[in-house]
């Protein structure tokens, strides 16, 4: 401001060497703000891109997990995932296994939802091991048929598992444990557990 006040040639000259400045400023921010802006695009486009392919390894992470294969032996290893299924549950945990013993009274009286077993018309649990569990532990609810030969477990009716051994065998032979996730074989073993 001063140097368009004072009219000498050394005011005009610093006036210039000002605006000369400014110009210069202002295509150095334009020019960098540009750049910047490219590489803002391009880190949020591989940003992206990376979220992608994480969620794609998350995803098959997780079916491996949940779709396991347990050999002769690994009873620990079988027994600790059926116990890491049944903790899922929140509100209900439905069993299907038609050759329940007190083994799995032993593991659900440490679950904290509603229990209901699905077994066998004749099976291994006696109705005096029941009335003894549930005097002390009081979630559980037996359902007797013989329409199952495999065993499930439904984590609040929206998880369904396939175990291929029954709780009081898991790990003396090889067998696997599965998720379901087509939805008309969940809704129809469902409606068929509804009916019971």
């Amino acid at each position: 401001m001063l140097a368009t006040i004072i009219k000498t040639k050394v005011a005009a000259k610093i006036s210039v060497n000002i605006m000369r400045a400014f110009v210069a400023m202002r295509k150095y921010i334009s020019n960098n703000l540009i750049e910047q802006q490219f590489i803002n695009e391009m880190v949020l486009t591989h940003d992206k891109d990376i979220k992608l392919l994480q969620e794609s390894f998350n995803k098959f992470e997780e079916k491996r997990k949940v779709n396991e294969i347990y050999f002769e032996g690994q009873i620990y290893d079988a027994y600790s995932k059926i116990l890491d299924i049944m903790n899922e549950s929140k509100n209900e945990l439905i069993i299907i296994d038609g050759y329940a013993d007190k083994v799995l009274l032993d593991i659900i009286k440490n679950i904290n939802s509603k229990v209901t077993l699905i077994t066998k018309t004749k099976g291994l649990l006696t109705k005096l091991d029941i009335e003894k569990y549930n005097k002390q532990y009081n979630n559980l609810e037996i359902k007797y048929t013989n329409i199952f030969h495999d065993r499930y477990f439904i984590i609040d009716k929206t998880i369904f598992y396939h175990c291929g051994s029954s709780i009081n065998k898991i790990g003396n032979k090889v067998f696997s444990i599965n998720i379901l996730e087509d939805e008309m074989v969940k809704e129809s073993l469902m409606e068929k557990v509804n009916n019971l």
